[in-house]
């Protein structure tokens, strides 16, 4: 019996992507038979806890059958379901085994004594995982302790200098102006140019005081920040409020402060906020390496700020120019782990910082520059050679974040479908959680294994926002048995609580369609 149709598709897309092509909607068939899929969306939306909000859907299988259908082409704010888009264009332009470089340069002539009389200079190039949690990367320890060998190879016992973060590679702002403000200070929110360290986060151990309106316990523990003048202005709450704590900071002035309430019976833990000022406190770190190594620095950290060296991140952009990375003489550097482990981290932790690194070094390798508008310009590029045209979707961001993205289901599974004739493939779904694992820890809570195991996708959500797109693997591996599926919400006032586990339900409906 064939099943009804909500878009005009070919009956092989998945072998042919034919979904690159622009699809119009059309209403299923008077007696069209409709999946349970599609009896189960029909009855959701107008369910209490999705009553008001917009609701798009949309789930097709390689026979061209459209197995669930609402809205399809409404453009909704993804939030981290845009990491799809991003992570996808990434392995397909850069390829798997892409790796960011580090390199170390010095200006300066190196005396007979091995004294390097000029500075060395820590030349970032975008990679996200410098001396960050991320198992596949080098530890800091080990980071440092490979940067100073290629000291030691050319001889250098001191610096009569300084040692520079030059984190210029990446150009531009250093994150998204349409990025909550609240945001902007949490380590999700944090930022970056060329060169970042512990991926630019800054960890806060905080405890309840006493009693509510007490002020907050905290305590900076790591990356220390000499230079940063952190102000502590939050209360506890009463129990049961939660914590709302949020850092204010920016990259103009050395000044954070910590605002909000934490609950009065919340357990103590460590916060992650922002560090803005990645490329210093790399060169601060290295430099202290150096010296409790036997390498003393004379003229201390310092990083790169409108072309100009600046010692001290409170002072003005008035010290010398820095060195043009031509000029330096190269000791060699180290490489991050490949793109296909970093877009697995991206895609399983939800991680914003890597994302918003791959969509910059879009626009640093195809146009030269790292600034939001060149990235865009390339990622679109990228996108259209998919045959996923970007002209009816708005990105502007690499994480979804910002609330100014407007993506459709139908543009999501086109994109998918698009993916699966990529020579990445492979890696790309693999870096996608399933059920129960990673950010999707909770999610088709009882159901069997042999369900979960055949659903790869990605979550996403904020305030009133819940999102899952990705791929059903069918039970027998068929290729063109596979399901490819959106389910975008927006402005639920229901919590997820109550909209995740109507979500899940249709997951489940729609895998039941190529498995037991």
């Amino acid at each position: 019996m064939k099943l009804f149709r909500c878009i005009t598709l070919p009956a092989v897309f998945l072998a042919t992507v034919a979904l690159h092509a622009q699809v119009p909607v059309q209403q299923p068939a008077a007696g069209a038979a409709k999946t349970r899929a599609q009896r189960y969306v029909e009855l959701i939306s107008g369910s209490e806890a999705l009553k008001s909000s917009l609701l798009g859907v949309l789930a097709v299988n390689g026979a061209g059958d459209t197995l669930a259908c609402i809205h399809p082409d409404t453009r909704m704010v993804p939030a981290s379901n845009l990491k799809l888009v991003t992570t996808g264009a990434a392995l397909h332009a850069l390829g798997s085994g892409f790796r960011f470089e580090t390199r170390i340069g010095v200006r300066g002539e190196v005396s007979a004594d091995g004294a390097l009389n000029g500075d060395l200079y820590i030349i970032g190039g975008g990679d996200p995982t410098l001396a960050s949690k991320d198992t596949s990367a080098l530890s800091r320890g080990a980071l440092f302790a490979r940067w100073k060998k290629l000291l030691d190879d050319a001889g250098i016992k001191s610096v009569n200098g300084r040692v520079i973060g030059d984190g210029r590679y990446f150009d531009g702002p250093i994150e998204k102006d349409t990025w909550s403000y609240q945001d902007i200070g949490t380590a999700y929110g944090t930022g970056g140019d060329g060169l970042s360290f512990y991926e630019n986060s800054l960890e806060v151990k905080v405890s309840a005081g006493t009693a509510p309106g007490t002020p907050v316990n905290a305590i900076v523990s790591f990356p220390q920040l000499p230079w940063l003048r952190f102000a502590n202005r939050s209360r506890t709450g009463g129990a049961g409020t939660g914590d709302e704590l949020y850092l204010y900071t920016s990259d103009v002035w050395p000044f954070a402060e910590m605002r909000g309430t934490f609950a009065v019976d919340r357990a103590a833990k460590t916060e992650e906020f922002s560090n803005k000022y990645g490329a210093y406190t790399c060169a601060h770190y290295f430099c202290e390496y150096l010296r409790s190594n036997g390498i003393t620095v004379s003229g201390g950290p310092a990083d790169v700020r409108g072309g100009r060296l600046r010692t001290d991140p409170a002072s003005l952009e008035n010290g010398p120019y820095a060195a043009n990375v031509d000029d330096l003489h190269i000791l060699g550097g180290t490489s991050s782990p490949s793109l296909k482990d970093i877009v697995l981290r991206t895609n399983h932790i939800s991680d914003n910082f890597y994302a918003e690194t791959l969509l910059r070094m879009l626009g640093r390798r195809l146009h030269h520059s790292a600034s939001y508008d060149s990235s865009y310009v390339a990622l679109g590029e990228v996108l259209s050679a998919l045959g996923a045209d970007p002209a009816d979707v708005r990105i502007v961001d690499g994480s979804g974040l910002s609330r100014h993205n407007y993506v459709s289901p139908s543009y999501f599974v086109r994109f998918l479908g698009a993916m699966m004739d990529s020579p990445v493939f492979e890696d790309y779904v693999a870096s996608l959680p399933q059920p129960g694992k990673g950010t999707l820890a909770s999610r088709l809570r009882g159901e069997k294994e042999t369900v979960r195991a055949r659903v790869r996708m990605k979550s996403g959500s904020m305030n009133g926002t819940l999102c899952f797109s990705g791929y059903i693997i069918p039970e027998r591996g068929a290729r063109d048995e596979t399901i490819v599926f959106s389910i975008l919400t927006n402005n639920a006032l229901a919590g997820g609580s109550k909209v995740g586990p109507l979500l899940d339900r249709l997951i489940v409906l729609l895998a039941s369609e190529n498995g037991n």
